[in-house]
Parts: C-alpha cells; sequence; structure tokens
C-alpha cells in the first residue's frame, strides 16, 4: 500500500485545519475551502453561460436582474439539497439543522466569488488540473461523510442494508443540483419547473449520477464498512485466487481505501474533461487559426 502513501499525505495535510479558522475555534480545512471556491466558482461560471446563451437567442427578454440572495440560496441548494432529501428516510437530523457553520461558511465563499470583476469561461488548461481537486473533494463525500449517515445508524435494517447506503450515496451526491435544474434556479429567467438533464435522454449516462454509488460501493467493499461487504471482498478473492487458506481476508485501512477512490475520481473526472474539451482538439489547426484571428482583440488600458 506504499503506492499510496503520497495521496494519503496530501488527504493528511489538506483535511488539517487552517488558520485564521482557527482562531475561532472552527475546524475548517483547506480542502472544505479549496472545494467551496471551486464549487461556488462553477455555480457562476454556469449562471453566466447560461445568460449568454438565452441573451444570443432570446435577447434580454424576461431576465431578471441578478440576486446574491438566489445565487446563495442556489449554492446551499446544492450542498444540502441531497442531505435534505435522504436524511429523513434515514431519521437523522440534516447537518444545516444541527450547525449553521457550513451553511454560513458556503453563503460567505459565494458572496466573495460573486464580487470578483468577471470569471474566466471554462476552458481545457484550467479544467483539467481541478479535475484532480474534484476527485479529491468528492472522495472525501463519497467516502467520509456519506456512509456514516448509513453504517452508523441507530436503525439496524438501515445500517446493516447494502442497497440503502448505495441509494443514500446517490441521492445524498446529486440531490443538490437535480433540485436547482429542477427549479431551474441558475437561468436568468424566473424560476420555473424544467426537465432536468439527469432525466433527459442518456441522462443516466453522466458520470458524476453513477461515480456516486460506484465509488461508495468501492470503498465499502474496500473497508467491510458493513457484512455484505465483508463477504463479498472475502468471495471477490477467492474468484480471483488471491485468497490465503485459512487466513481470513482483512479490510483496507480507510485513509488508503479513501486515496484509492479519489484516484479513480481524479481519472474519471480528468477523462471527462478531456472528452469535453476533444470538439476543440480535433478541429484542424487551420480552422482553429482562422477563428481566432477572427476573434476581436481585448484592448488594454
Amino acid at each position: 500500500m506504499a503506492f499510496f502513501s503520497p495521496v494519503t499525505g496530501i488527504f493528511s495535510y489538506a483535511l488539517e485545519p487552517i488558520a485564521p479558522f482557527t482562531w475561532i475555534g472552527l475546524r475548517i480545512s483547506t480542502l472544505d475551502v479549496a472545494a467551496a471556491f471551486r464549487l461556488c466558482l462553477v455555480l457562476r461560471q454556469i449562471r453566466e453561460d447560461l445568460y449568454r446563451k438565452h441573451v444570443k437567442v432570446h435577447g434580454h427578454t424576461s431576465i431578471e436582474a441578478r440576486s446574491f440572495v438566489r445565487s446563495a440560496s442556489t449554492a446551499l441548494t446544492v450542498v444540502f439539497g441531497g442531505e435534505g432529501l435522504t436524511c429523513p428516510y434515514l431519521m437523522v437530523p440534516p447537518s444545516f439543522m444541527v450547525s449553521g457553520i457550513v451553511p454560513i461558511f458556503y453563503t460567505v465563499i459565494q458572496g466573495i466569488v460573486d464580487m470578483f470583476p468577471s470569471v474566466p469561461e471554462m476552458f481545457f488548461a484550467m479544467e483539467l488540473p481541478l479535475s484532480v481537486l474534484d476527485g479529491f473533494s468528492r472522495a472525501f463525500l463519497l467516502c467520509d461523510l456519506i456512509p456514516p449517515m448509513v453504517t452508523q445508524n441507530a436503525s439496524f435494517a438501515i445500517s446493516a442494508s447494502p442497497w440503502t447506503l448505495l441509494v443514500t450515496s446517490l441521492v445524498a451526491a446529486n440531490g443538490g443540483f437535480f433540485l436547482t435544474n429542477l427549479f431551474s434556479f441558475m437561468n436568468p429567467t424566473p424560476l420555473a419547473l424544467q426537465t432536468p438533464p439527469e432525466l433527459q435522454a442518456y441522462g443516466w449516462t453522466t458520470a458524476d449520477l453513477w461515480c456516486a454509488p460506484l465509488v461508495t460501493g468501492i470503498y465499502a467493499l474496500l473497508t467491510h464498512a458493513q457484512p455484505f461487504w465483508a463477504e463479498s471482498h472475502t468471495l471477490l478473492t477467492e474468484l480471483l485466487g488471491m485468497s490465503v487458506q485459512g487466513k481470513p481476508v482483512e479490510p483496507v485501512d480507510p485513509e488508503t481505501a479513501r486515496a484509492f477512490c479519489a484516484l479513480v475520481l481524479a481519472c474519471l473526472f480528468s477523462g471527462r474533461t478531456v472528452k469535453n474539451f476533444t470538439n476543440y482538439f480535433d478541429r484542424p489547426v487551420g480552422v482553429v487559426r482562422k477563428k481566432l484571428q477572427k476573434e476581436p482583440k481585448m484592448k488594454t488600458q
């Protein structure tokens, strides 16, 4: 497991509480800050992209004035929407009802991002390294935050159910974006019901949708989070001929399992980024050069 030592070391460093938050007793880490800025930046990029597309097709018809309350509500819905959908069925209070630290933290970060004069459009050179950050932050969510909601549940029927674990991961990780898309929070127009991308044709192929239960399942399998996964791990090693007769299969320590999941997600998200920008790289050099020549140069002051 020495191969994963650098990744576990990065996690250990990134999850250490940092100043100035520690000065007031808050355990907010570097990963928390980076993930919050990444999310709030992406939300603003999406909003501005939808704005440009709407204006190009419809002009300024039905556009609403920008509102910080709507921006902050969007961020909070993305962060806590999935938790709000799953917690009632798990019979546990959602975190935002127990503590206001994280909701206030994301509201402040969204306010800072909204105060930027402008933000760049998404481009390959920026999104590729950020895909690695996405892999680490998503691994923390799918390995550290979501599983305990199930495995430490007071109800044995819930805590021992692998199905509950996978469904909780699917809904908790994706419910927030589902709700914001359902109610068109990020559109420049008034709120209205619309079909989320997940329910449109081939929406089930979205990487963010299926990677959540997949990665949580891998983590549970490696760490023996529930009896089902311990038995499945033993069966799998026997089928692969990797078991030692008379010796039970030992679980992987949680830090190493999380590091493996982070690498899987980083590779997955990096591949998605390459795929999303393939249409740019597939164009002939001459076409790209002509396009760049036609684009007006920005004036310098």
